[in-house]
């Protein structure tokens, strides 16, 4: 069964004035869509063919060498943006919450602390690719990923909780280079509850 965009769970304009919605139509109808129509055509006929992307990412060195970088890159894409789109929402922002909120401040110091580590590996990132939140096994971990490199590839093998992504289309429109006031603002729609359930289900 060919893997498809889902549908936003809000309304493009949901996340103003943070991310406007001329940039999510594009993001989510354009560079997604680009993503799941090159993912599609990269795995037919291969025995990953219809199996979650999650085990197609985390067993890539089993596909075809010549498949590896397409499913990669457009997998990646597709596993990353379908995570963004969940964890941001209308009325975000706030902090965290429960187990989280511990794990955050035994590891960071607190949430504004994690901000500053997550922002920074984020800046930091030459060129495209995203800043992870991520559980990897033993407690929290932030890094960031070149590209549409997924946590939740084998050289990684981490569990994303939460990813900002970086690439310029994900800001652009609105930002233009100014990428540290982008990943200030994405706080602001930050969907805390999303990010706790996926917490809870790693740990």
């Amino acid at each position: 069964m060919p893997y498809t965009v889902p549908d936003l769970p809000y309304d493009y304009a949901a996340l103003e004035p943070h991310i406007d919605e001329a940039t999510m139509r594009v993001h989510h109808d354009k560079h997604h869509a680009a993503y799941v129509t090159n993912l599609n055509a990269a795995i037919e006929g291969t025995q990953f063919d219809g199996r979650p992307i999650e085990q197609v990412l985390a067993e890539l060195d089993l596909l075809p060498e010549d498949k590896q970088t397409a499913v990669r890159n457009n997998g990646g894409g597709h596993a990353n943006h379908t995570l963004f789109w969940e964890i941001m929402g209308p009325n975000g922002g706030g902090e965290p919450s429960g187990g989280l909120a511990k794990a955050i401040s035994d590891t960071f110091g607190g949430l504004d602390e994690l901000k500053s580590a997550m922002n920074d590996a984020g800046v930091k990132r030459f060129g495209s690719g995203w800043s992870w939140l991520v559980w990897d096994g033993t407690g929290l971990a932030v890094y960031s990923t070149a590209n549409q490199d997924s946590p939740i590839l084998s050289s990684y093998d981490d569990v994303p909780l939460l990813g900002i992504d970086v690439w310029e289309h994900s800001y652009y429109l609105k930002y233009q280079n100014r990428r540290p006031d982008y990943l200030e603002a994405w706080w602001n729609v930050v969907n805390w509850p999303a990010v706790e359930s996926r917490y809870e289900a790693a740990i």
